[in-house]
């Protein structure tokens, strides 16, 4: 199998309104087959997702975690008004979207936007990613990226939180290995490695690459979404884990 991965040249600044589909179908000769991956920077641009963060009223929650954090207590607001269930106030929030997706912030961006707004992620990164699909009238698939930290890790990578038209995982269980072994246990986050895959290509500072089209690998149809990779709470022992260390602290419990 041969791999090829490369930027799609010329993406115009994107604001509110802009057809990204059309606008990828223009700057990139695509294939039958190929796998687009899109920041979701320029997705929440096109949704018209940033918001001017003067304009934010903080709650006296948002007021007592900014002053726990040493944050901007509009910029906590923010965060609150994007999340669904708080997992950690300090030292940073994290925090669960109302897609499923856990991320620090919300994913709320103050890089890449003019002094004075922040960036929200997509509201339905699935969704958006479906409309870039339809939009290019071909058999693609179309990923939507953001950086992301890691347990355990240090150093950031990029993930998916949202895709069209493949499947997010590839089950190995029931394959031999190469000692003619069942496998068990396997599962491929498929998604989630091409995506870091396009995020080497498109940097992390000015270099205004924010699509990667992706050439060459054999991918599954999928109709599930980005939820489809999501672990099951009952099987998620890291979450258990935060659980279990916040009810002896405090007697708080994670929902």
């Amino acid at each position: 199998m041969r791999l090829e991965a490369f930027v799609v040249k010329g993406v115009p600044t994107i604001k509110k309104g802009d057809n990204l589909g059309k606008i990828i179908s223009e700057l990139a000769q695509l294939e039958e087959g190929d796998i687009i991956v899109v920041a979701s920077t320029v997705i929440s641009k096109s949704e018209g997702r940033v918001i001017h963060i003067e304009r934010v009223v903080p709650g006296d929650d948002a007021k007592r975690i900014a002053g726990i954090n040493g944050e901007d207590p509009r910029f906590i607001q923010a965060v609150l008004d994007e999340t669904q269930d708080v997992l950690i106030e300090s030292p940073f929030l994290l925090v669960k979207t109302p897609v499923g997706h856990i991320c620090v912030n919300a994913g709320i961006d103050r890089s890449n936007v003019q002094d004075g707004f922040v960036l929200l992620l997509p509201e339905d990164p699935d969704r958006s990613a479906k409309n870039i699909r339809d939009a290019t009238g071909k058999h693609v698939a179309v990923i939507v990226s953001d950086t992301c930290g890691r347990p355990f890790r240090t150093g950031q990578t990029g993930i998916a939180i949202g895709c069209a038209g493949i499947a997010t995982t590839k089950d190995w269980r029931g394959e031999k290995d190469m000692f003619g072994r069942e496998l068990k246990v396997t599962i491929e986050a498929i998604v989630d490695e091409l995506a870091g895959l396009a995020n080497i290509l498109m940097g992390e500072g000015s270099e205004r690459t924010p699509v990667v089209i992706i050439r060459g690998v054999r991918w599954q149809e999928g109709r599930n979404g980005i939820k489809s990779i999501y672990r099951p709470e009952e099987k998620d022992l890291i979450k258990k884990a935060l659980n279990r260390h916040i009810s002896l602290k405090s007697n708080k419990r994670i929902t």
